[in-house]
C-alpha cells in the first residue's frame, strides 16, 4: 500500500503523492474533503507544464491535441489563437453522446477525485486553476451528471469524462443537494454556477484532452467494486459460519493444521475466521466427527468455503496493486516532461490493468454467490438440514401446511446467482476497432467495471437472502440443541441483525427485509472482525 499523503481530520491534502484506495473511498462517500497543497514546489511543478506548452506554441511546435485534431484527425493542423481555444470545447462537445443510466453521486464523486489525483502528478500540462476547480466541485458537493455508457476504455474514458470537462465550462447538468436532509437532484450547471458566483472555466490548450483522455471512470468504478468485494468476502465467511452452526456441520474442516498443508494466506485467513466464529479448538488427534453427526465430511459448500472465499482473499493484494498504481498514475496523452523539455506521445490511456482486475474480480465474486446459494439450498431442504423445519418455516405445527418459509427466497437467490454467473464473461477480450481504426485495440475496462458492479449487486442480494435464512436456522438449531447453544460471536451477530429484521413465523413478504439487508451490506454496517462490536 502506498504511503498516504498528508491528511487532517477533515481534509486530504493533494500534492502529487500517492493516495490509497481507502482514501479515495472516503472522499467518494463524503467522509473526507480535499484540498490542494500550498507548497510552492508542488504548484510550480504544475504550472511548469502549461508554461512549456505556451513556449512550444510560440516556437510553432507540433503537439498532438493542441495544434492538431484528435485521434485519426491528428494530420489536421489547427492554427490561430481562436482555433486553439475552440479545440478543447469541440472535444467535449462532440463527445457529449453518453447513454444509459447516470452514475450515482458516489461514483461521480469518485470519478472527479480520480481525475484530480492523476492531474496532480504534474505531467499533464494543466494549470493550478483547473485543479482548484475540480477541488471546488468535490468540496461543494456539486458533481457532473455522467452517463455510464459510451467508453471502450482507450483512448481512456473519453465520452463519460467529457461530462466533467463540460461541467467545468458551465455546461450540461450537475447533481446538487437542495438541503442537507434531501437527496441530490439534477440542475443545469450554468444556473448552479451563477448562484455561487462562479464563472465558467475556459480550458487552456491541452486541458480538455488532459481531463478526458484518461482512465478515471473505470478506475473509480473499480475502486468502489474493490471496496464492496472486501466487505462481501468477510461477510460470506460470517454467513458460512452461521450455516455450519445451523446445519450442525463439522468445524474441524477448518483446522489450522489442515490449512497449513495448503498455505494460501487468504484461504488460511478465512479458515481462521470460521474457527473464531464457531469458537472451536484444534482438531483432536483421532476422531474429527462432530457429536451426533452421521457424516464424517460435510458437503462442499461448507467444507470448501475457505477455498472458495480464499480465492477472493488471495486476490485482493494484486487487485489493490493494479488499481492503486492506476489511480496514482498519469494516464492521458501526450504527457509533458518539463525537466527534459519534451512531449511524450504514448498510450497510457489504455485501461488493460483495470480491465483485468474487474474481469477476474467478477468471476471470483460470482463464485461467492454460487457458494451461498448452495448453502441456502441445504438450509431449506429437510432432507439435508438435519432436523430443521422444511424451508425453515417458523410457523406452528397447526399452521405448517399453509406456510412455506423461505421457498420463494431460495428461488430468487438461484435466479440472482444464475444472472451473476452469466455476467462473468470477460469484457476485455471484446476489443473493437474504432475511430477510423486509430483506436484499433481497446481495453473495455469501463464495461468490465460496470459488469463487476452489477455482479456485486446480485451477489449482495444472494448474501442478504442466505443471511436472512441463516440466522433463522441458527436460532432454530439453538432451540433444538438446548444447552449446546450458539457460539458467542455468532449469537451477538444474530442479536444485532434482529434489531433490523424480525423472525419469520407466519409467511410474509420479505422484499423490504432483503432490501434493508442489501443496504446494510453496501454500508458495511456490521463490524465483522472477532471482538468488534456490531453497529
Amino acid at each position: 500500500m502506498p504511503q498516504p499523503v498528508t491528511a487532517s481530520s477533515s481534509a486530504l491534502i493533494l500534492d502529487g503523492r500517492e493516495i490509497s484506495l481507502e482514501q479515495l473511498i472516503d472522499v467518494a462517500e463524503g467522509r473526507l474533503e480535499v484540498c490542494l497543497s500550498d507548497d510552492p514546489t508542488f504548484r510550480a511543478r504544475i504550472e511548469a507544464g502549461p508554461a512549456l506548452l505556451e513556449r512550444l506554441l510560440e516556437e510553432e511546435g507540433v503537439v498532438y491535441g493542441v495544434t492538431t485534431g484528435y485521434g485519426d484527425s491528428v494530420t489536421r493542423a489547427v492554427q490561430g489563437a481562436d482555433d486553439l481555444e475552440a479545440l478543447p470545447r469541440h472535444l467535449y462537445t462532440f463527445h457529449g453522446c453518453g447513454m444509459g443510466a447516470n452514475l450515482d453521486v458516489v461514483s461521480s464523486r469518485a470519478v472527479v477525485m480520480v481525475r484530480l489525483v492523476s492531474l496532480c502528478r504534474g505531467v499533464s500540462g494543466v494549470s493550478v486553476a483547473l485543479l482548484e476547480r475540480l477541488t471546488w466541485l468535490l468540496n461543494h458537493d456539486i458533481l457532473p451528471r455522467i452517463p455510464e455508457e459510451g467508453s471502450v476504455g482507450a483512448s481512456g474514458d473519453l465520452t463519460p469524462l467529457s461530462y466533467v470537462a463540460a461541467v467545468l465550462c458551465g455546461e450540461r447538468e450537475v447533481w446538487i443537494r437542495p438541503a442537507a436532509d434531501q437527496p441530490h437532484a439534477l440542475r443545469p450547471t450554468a444556473e448552479v454556477f451563477a448562484e455561487h458566483g462562479l464563472t465558467p472555466y475556459v480550458l487552456r490548450p491541452k486541458e480538455g484532452l488532459a481531463l478526458m483522455n484518461g482512465t478515471a471512470v473505470m478506475t473509480a468504478l473499480a475502486a468502489l467494486a474493490f471496496s464492496r468485494t472486501t466487505y462481501l468476502s468477510r461477510l460470506s465467511s460470517r454467513i458460512t459460519a452461521l450455516v455450519v452452526q445451523a446445519l450442525e456441520g463439522n468445524p474441524y474442516h477448518f483446522d489450522a493444521d489442515l490449512f497449513a498443508a495448503k498455505p494460501h494466506p487468504g484461504q488460511a485467513r478465512v479458515a481462521q475466521w470460521l474457527r473464531d466464529d464457531l469458537a472451536h479448538p484444534a482438531a483432536p488427534e483421532v476422531d474429527a466427527t462432530p457429536i451426533n453427526s452421521p457424516r464424517l465430511q460435510d458437503r462442499y459448500s461448507t467444507r470448501c468455503a475457505p477455498h472458495v472465499i480464499g480465492v477472493v482473499e488471495d486476490s485482493l493484494d494484486w487487485w489493490r496493486s493494479f488499481l492503486e498504481t492506476e489511480l496514482n498514475s498519469a494516464n492521458d496523452n501526450p504527457l509533458i516532461d518539463v525537466d527534459a523539455g519534451k512531449i511524450l506521445h504514448g498510450g497510457h490511456f489504455y485501461g488493460g490493468h483495470v480491465a483485468m482486475v474487474m474481469d477476474s474480480l467478477k468471476i471470483a465474486v460470482a463464485n461467492l454467490a454460487d457458494l451461498l446459494d448452495r448453502q441456502l439450498a441445504l438450509l431449506v431442504d429437510s432432507r439435508y438440514n438435519r432436523g430443521l423445519p422444511s424451508n425453515l418455516s417458523g410457523a406452528t405445527p397447526e399452521r405448517a401446511a399453509l406456510n412455506h418459509g423461505y421457498k420463494a427466497v431460495q428461488i430468487g437467490a438461484s435466479a440472482w446467482t444464475a444472472e451473476a454467473l452469466k455476467l462473468t464473461m470477460p469484457a476485455s477480450v471484446f476489443s473493437r476497432s474504432t475511430e477510423c481504426h486509430n483506436q484499433d485495440k481497446v481495453s473495455m475496462g469501463t464495461i468490465a467495471a460496470r459488469d463487476a458492479l452489477r455482479v456485486l449487486t446480485l451477489v449482495e442480494q444472494v448474501a442478504a437472502a442466505t443471511l436472512h435464512a441463516a440466522i433463522q436456522g441458527t436460532e432454530q438449531r439453538a432451540a433444538l440443541a438446548g444447552e449446546t447453544g450458539t457460539p458467542p460471536v455468532l449469537a451477538a451477530f444474530v442479536e444485532a441483525l434482529r434489531h433490523d429484521i424480525a423472525r419469520l413465523e407466519e409467511d410474509r413478504g420479505l422484499e423490504a427485509d432483503l432490501r434493508l439487508l442489501c443496504a446494510r451490506i453496501r454500508e458495511r454496517h456490521w463490524a465483522l472482525s472477532t471482538g468488534e462490536a456490531n453497529a
